[in-house]
């Protein structure tokens, strides 16, 4: 189980996964927003995301979940 975290903190811009999609090693997952810069969130590792823990438009904060892949 692979938790997915922000690195900075940011807006989300967008959300490109739901739960139950199968994801390859570097797909991505999000777009987050910080400073008029988009910054994408990838995976590491293929796997199926089971869990989505922000929706388009929060506020994220450094080291806030954002998703968790198996």
């Amino acid at each position: 189980m692979t938790e997915i975290r922000a690195e900075m903190a940011a807006s989300v811009y967008r959300v490109t996964a739901a739960p139950g999609d199968r994801v390859a090693a570097g797909a991505t997952l999000f777009l987050l927003e910080s400073m008029k810069m988009e910054i994408p969130v990838l995976t590491e590792e293929p796997g199926t995301v089971v869990g989505i823990g922000v929706a388009e438009g929060d506020v994220v904060h450094e080291g806030d979940l954002l998703a968790v892949v198996e």
